[in-house]
């Protein structure tokens, strides 16, 4: 049997390692398909899948609205902020309407965390885009004076004495009733249906072997833990990680129409998004 050799892109972080376990580790059954993964932030992801570069890759919900032509997006696998979400952190107390008149550090414009930012702002700002896990020291060190932080920072920022400015899972929540969708897979359309169906099929089993065999899979998502110790790290992959990430559900999918829906109503995205699942 030839095999088909899928590149896989997703971040080094607990939860999509956590997500990627089985699959990275041969736990499953992948018949006539090897994964290979690439593991990069989730600003790069979305930059290379605007090129194609992956046959499959996380990216964020926002990168999602300019890949239609090249990807659909796959019913398993999305980190959805359920009342929690990206934070805005400073290194002394603000309000939100502060934050238009200083200078903040972002992890990426493609980023979920920045569309909604720009939603909860509806003005202009100034941002600098710096990698994702350099923003909290650099907000500590006061070259920034606030930051927009993803990933295990919205569990840690604390520990370098900063202050919660804004929880935009929180504020998404209040404003809509709906979780925040943050990020998600994708798989190349040129892969054909019977490939495709298949990369789902088998994305779904890794997700659930990992929350089968949490220990297992949690202590492979340890090295990629950054200032966490195992049970914060299983509580940081228990946000990202369950019942959203199985399937998004109709709650779920209704979350991604009405943010992609907002941020075109807003100018942020230039066209409607039809949002497709395969």
């Amino acid at each position: 049997m030839t095999k088909r050799l899928i590149t896989v892109g997703h971040s080094p972080d607990p939860d999509d390692a956590f997500m990627f376990y089985a699959l990275a580790h041969n736990k499953i059954d992948t018949g006539d398909l090897i994964f290979r993964h690439e593991l990069q932030d989730i600003e790069t992801l979305n930059r290379r899948a605007l090129k194609g570069e992956l046959e499959v890759s996380a990216v964020s919900i926002h990168a999602y609205a300019f890949l239609l032509d090249k990807y659909a997006l796959l019913p398993s696998g999305c980190s959805m902020g359920d009342k929690y979400g990206p934070m805005i952190v400073a290194r002394r107390p603000m309000t939100v309407g502060d934050l238009a008149s200083i200078k903040l550090a972002v992890p990426g414009t493609m980023t979920t965390a920045f569309l909604t930012l720009r939603l909860l702002l509806a003005k202009e700002f100034t941002y600098e885009v710096i990698p994702f896990d350099e923003i909290i020291p650099a907000v500590a060190s006061g070259r920034f004076d606030a930051g927009l932080i993803i990933h295990e920072g919205q569990l840690t920022f604390q520990n370098q004495g900063l202050h919660l400015i804004a929880d935009l899972g929180v504020w998404w929540q209040e404003k809509t009733g709906l979780p925040l969708p943050l990020g998600g897979n994708v798989v190349r359309r040129d892969l054909g249906g019977e490939t495709i169906r298949t990369i789902s099929r088998l994305l779904q089993e890794s997700i659930r072997y990992s929350l089968d065999h949490r220990q297992d899979a949690l202590t492979y998502a340890l090295n990629y833990a950054r200032d966490m110790d195992r049970a914060l790290a299983d509580r940081f992959v228990g946000m990202y990680v369950n019942d959203w990430t199985l399937d998004y559900g109709e709650r779920g999918r209704a979350a991604v129409k009405r943010l992609l829906d907002e941020a075109h109503r807003a100018g942020v995205i230039p066209n409607p998004v039809n949002v497709e699942f395969v």
